[in-house]
């Protein structure tokens, strides 16, 4: 036996190239013929290696890839060795669907952040559903619609700093504005106050508050090519031995968007690390770590203070990014498309004359007058519809048993997903106009709503579509803040536009957008000049 291996190793060593080589061709074809996904098409390099997407992806526009790829191969298409994209909507409840057993894939898992040399797993990025369900229950009160009239009053505080801090730094200035980035900037002071009862300094300071927008942008530029090929992470930044060192205090592996929220924590509550409970502390204020901290107080046996701690990091995580990625869609392409802009300034104004705004002195918009407002509602979702902040398949693993999936039998274990990128676009649901922004697709037909008949079918047609939009995800993985960020988006929007004539820099200039993971804008630039706001009529201002 031990001849026979010297043998071996001999004729390996002298042959080890072509040993190499057909090790090599043999995975590469186990590959290609994985799970019997070789029936359905798509790039022939993506079916041998995810090494495919994982270039695809660093090139930072998968979306376009992932449109031309539908429109060449149809519904199904395949991004790996044991990944399918689907862009039919009947696909989205059987993925998506409660109760239907699929599980987030270890893309989620490249997203946790690292405190300590630890993991936290948050709602947003763990894969056990069990674990999520138990979390989610003990948080979902505090991001209900219900409470959105607790939170309203943060939102307004910076609301009304921002208006004024627009004012004071972007009016008649020639240079102009980089919106997206001004954008934020609100976005994180909201979600500030929101979490801590307290701002971060962005849009005072007009500044990046300890360069975490530049760091958020830099790791989402790693998550995303990354999450392709998850066990890169393991060898990166989640390297065990690395986070050993960390854990056993020799390093520092803290990320520093877990070391921001941690400071916020710290100066929102310097009591915590003392580990006096809510009521000791006699936290009243109806912000989310106060009641982040009384989940922990009635369920002290899985609602750590890491999960506290976790809740407070997933606020800073994506509460800013995705919130100013909408907001920015929403300006601009009002901006890009005036006859739009002007039918919902003359809804605001006319609505202002009509009394409908208590505030005539700032501009401010509450949510309930927002919503009294369906040429706003149908701008804001027009704009979630073209431009969705997610920019890659939202990914699930088939539960072991298979799955039918939009009329195709898949087998356990395949990654699937669907695209918002490629899901808005579908003509069927949208429209033969689906490429284009036409916020009247979302209003009813007014000839055809004259008839029961026609209105019955309008009511159909808008039901459809809202049940398609997939901005936020779908089922019980909804994104938990999603109220959060339609609070701001709706109060800020009608509030900017009752105080400012905002235009683009130079009108001829194309936004350029970087899909990392979430599709961010770049060269949005924006001149602002003040607006008169228009008041109630009869009133003695007017």
């Amino acid at each position: 036996m031990h001849g026979l291996t010297d043998h071996i190793l001999r004729i390996l060593s002298q042959h080890w190239i072509a040993v190499s080589l057909t090790a090599l061709a043999l995975w590469l074809v186990k590959n290609r013929y994985h799970n019997g996904l070789n029936k359905y098409p798509g790039p022939l390099l993506a079916s041998l290696t995810d090494w495919w997407r994982f270039l695809d992806v660093y090139g930072r526009r998968p979306e376009v890839t992932h449109r031309a790829l539908h429109r060449k191969y149809g519904d199904v298409v395949r991004l790996g060795p044991n990944t399918l994209s689907f862009s039919d909507p009947r696909a989205l409840k059987s993925i998506y669907g409660l109760n239907k057993g699929f599980i987030k894939s270890e893309f989620y898992v490249v997203q946790q952040s690292i405190a300590r040399g630890h993991r936290l797993q948050s709602l947003f990025s763990s894969t056990d559903n069990d674990f999520h369900a138990r979390f989610r229950r003990c948080v979902n009160s505090a991001f209900a619609m219900s409470a959105l009239v607790q939170y309203e009053p943060f939102v307004d505080n910076t609301t009304k700093l921002f208006l004024e801090q627009t004012r004071k730094f972007y009016v008649n200035n020639p240079e102009g504005c980089d919106f997206t980035q001004w954008l934020q900037f609100y976005a994180f002071d909201v979600i500030g106050e929101i979490t801590y009862s307290k701002r971060h300094g962005f849009v005072e300071k007009n500044k990046d508050i300890d360069g975490i927008v530049a760091y958020l942008s830099w790791l989402f530029l790693y998550v995303a090519p990354i999450g392709q090929i998850p066990f890169l992470d393991r060898l990166l930044l989640k390297n065990p031995i690395y986070l050993k060192l960390s854990q056993w205090g020799f390093i520092d592996a803290t990320f520093p968007v877990a070391r921001f929220a941690s400071n916020r924590m710290a100066e929102r509550l310097p009591e915590l690390s003392q580990g006096k409970s809510a009521t000791e502390l006699g936290v009243k204020s109806p912000d989310l770590l106060s009641k982040f901290l009384a989940a922990h107080e009635a369920h002290p046996e899985f609602m750590s203070e890491t999960l506290v701690q976790t809740m407070a990091v997933s606020m800073a995580f994506a509460g800013s990014e995705t919130t100013a990625i909408s907001l920015s869609a929403v300006f601009y392409f009002l901006l890009k498309n005036p006859d739009a802009l002007k039918r919902l300034l003359s809804e605001i104004d006319d609505a202002a004359r009509a009394g409908a705004f208590g505030d005539s002195e700032t501009g401010l918009v509450t949510w309930h007058e927002s919503q009294r407002l369906p040429y706003l509602d149908a701008c804001v979702k027009e704009a979630f519809r073209l431009h969705p902040a997610a920019g890659l398949p939202l990914e699930r693993i088939v539960p072991e048993q298979g799955a039918e999936i939009a009329g195709h039998f898949v087998p356990g274990g395949t990654i699937v997903g669907c695209s918002a990128w490629l899901i808005h676009m579908n003509k069927g649901i949208f429209g033969d106009d689906a490429e284009f922004y036409r916020p009247e697709r979302w209003l009813p037909d007014e000839e055809l709503s004259k008839t029961d008949r026609g209105k019955e079918a309008e009511d159909r047609r808008i039901k459809e579509m809202n049940g398609t939009m997939f901005q936020f995800g779908m089922g019980s993985r909804t994104c938990i803040g999603k109220n959060i960020s339609l609070l701001e988006i709706y109060k800020l929007v009608p509030s900017m536009l009752r105080r400012f004539e905002i235009q683009f820099q130079d009108p001829s200039q194309e936004w350029e957008l970087i899909n990392a993971w979430f599709v961010k804008q770049n060269n949005f630039t924006t001149t602002f000049k003040l607006r008169e706001i228009v008041k109630p009529e009869g009133s003695s201002a007017s």
